[in-house]
């Protein structure tokens, strides 16, 4: 079984995040927003060097559902609001504020 290019991207970026909320985060005593925020660009990062290995120069379009674009803009995206509820909840859970970037401690 082969799943389709959209399928891949967002099951790499679903490994990712999996990775990133249940041991990364976790393991981080006093984690605050803003280092979270490094994680998250370099996660970012990771998935699309690996989308890239898949996809560069492969010429495939991806929907976006109203839209359709290449693999970095759609890794980028798909994370990003993939990631969103997931942050808010943590933050949430943690008692950080999700919309600052200032140190969190108070």
């Amino acid at each position: 079984m082969t799943l389709n290019p959209e399928a891949q991207i967002l099951l790499i970026n679903a490994a990712l995040l999996l990775v990133a909320y249940e041991l990364i985060y976790p393991g981080i005593r006093g984690v605050t927003s803003m280092e979270m925020v490094k994680i998250d660009l370099l996660l970012t990062g990771l998935g699309l060097v690996i989308a890239g290995v898949l996809f560069w120069g492969e010429g495939i379009r991806f929907s976006m559902l109203l839209f359709s674009t290449n693999w970095v803009v759609f890794s980028v995206l798909t994370f990003a609001l993939m990631e969103m509820p997931l942050y808010i909840w943590f933050c949430r859970d943690r008692g950080l504020n999700p919309f600052s970037m200032e140190d969190d401690e108070s």
